[in-house]
């Protein structure tokens, strides 16, 4: 442990100020618990993330606090994707979706936490949870602290997955666990119901619009791509991302709102744990649907509403821990076992030119079909 004294003990403490960790820390505050979040930034920042959230959320996120409608923030009813050849398919989207920056989304939930009474330290990254006679004791940068219960909330990668040895952190360098992602926020001509999926050698790039006009922009590629084009953003985007014609003329024409991209390497679809030495794990923590599946924040949301609802039972002794653990663990894949495990199958099709010119080809004539794989990757509301 570092020198700081251990001087308060909380209910629940929470690792990471995410939509998962916020959501799951309003719910518990909101029934008298004592709360607290860790995370390593300060609000409000910007994130590696497509930025657009099924409509399955909506109820759920003004529950919470957020006034959506207010915020006149664009509703996404069209699909497009394009093969590395440039072939396009448009479809409707079966539930839709709406666009937020995490900047804004982020931000105004850690508002809400707090007005409710959640204590969230800020710039304090956790370096160790250590388990002993039914009690967590967490060591931060800043405070370390006693908790009943632990949510795990803190993204793809983190240094307590490392400390914890999990197998994707473990496991050899592979297709599913080794990409790199990068965001901009851009201004540009698009369509502002329609989410893009442009697809390229080693990836593909979508691009929504968010609020204020400003379109996301966010892509994923292998680690290996930028590697032979000389370690440089720039130069992937050049000679990769731009021989398809549909993301050439977005990169010509957009206007580029970041000096420079936000990147986020080492990222990995591979199945996770649900449990680690009793933290309960939400959001991309305990499993990382794929992008082109475009569903993980509704799937973080809805994972810390079956996480609160457990916690909240455990802390009023009406289960037990182990029973709370395989509870959840049962829940989280009840909900989105198949999901995951759909989108690494759709995954496993895209990244290779001539593959996804076949699939987006053989797929085109056959519109139930792709309703039925977007559907298979999203939920109802919660």
């Amino acid at each position: 442990m570092n020198d700081l004294p251990v001087k308060k003990s909380y209910d629940l403490a929470v690792i990471g100020g995410g939509l998962a960790g916020l959501a799951l820390s309003i719910q518990l505050v909101r029934k008298d618990y004592s709360v607290i979040l860790f995370e390593k930034e300060k609000f409000p920042f910007h994130k590696v993330c497509g930025e657009y959230i099924s409509l399955e959320s909506w109820d759920f996120l003004k529950g919470l606090g957020l006034p959506l409608e207010e915020w006149n923030l664009p509703i996404i009813k069209k699909f497009i994707t394009s093969s590395p050849n440039g072939k396009l398919i448009q479809h409707s989207l079966p539930l839709g979706g709406f666009g937020i920056s995490r900047y804004k989304i982020d931000a105004a939930l850690a508002d809400i936490a707090k007005h409710s009474g959640v204590e969230i330290i800020e710039d304090s990254k956790v370096t160790d949870v250590h388990f002993e006679n039914e009690r967590f004791f967490i060591q931060s940068s800043l405070k370390n602290i006693q908790s009943k219960t632990v949510g795990g909330c803190f993204g793809k990668r983190s240094n307590l997955d490392i400390k914890w040895s999990r197998d994707f952190i473990t496991e050899g360098k592979k297709k599913l666990n080794n990409y790199v992602g990068v965001k901009y926020h851009i201004q540009t001509n698009f369509p502002h119901d329609t989410i893009a999926l442009h697809n390229f050698q080693d990836g593909y790039c979508g691009i929504s619009r968010i609020e204020d006009g400003k379109y996301c922009l966010c892509y994923l590629t292998t680690a290996g791509a930028i590697q032979q084009n000389n370690n440089s953003i720039k130069e992937v985007e050049q000679n990769v991302l731009c021989k398809n014609l549909h993301l050439k003329k977005i990169f010509e024409e957009g206007q580029w709102l970041y000096d420079a991209p936000l990147t986020i390497s080492q990222i990995s679809f591979d199945k996770k744990s649900q449990i680690e030495d009793h933290v309960l794990l939400i959001g991309d923590a305990a499993g990382m649907i794929t992008p082109l599946c475009g569903n993980g924040m509704s799937m973080a949301l809805h994972g810390s509403k079956i996480a609160s609802g457990l916690i909240d039972q455990f802390l009023q002794n009406k289960i037990s821990r182990s029973q709370m653990e395989k509870m959840y663990i049962q829940q989280w894949n009840r909900q989105f076992g198949r999901r995951l495990k759909i989108g690494r199958i759709v995954q496993r099709l895209f990244g290779r030119n001539y593959l996804t010119n076949i699939f987006i080809s053989s797929i085109k004539p056959f519109p139930r079909f792709i309703n039925f794989l977007i559907r298979q990757t999203h939920g109802e509301s919660f």
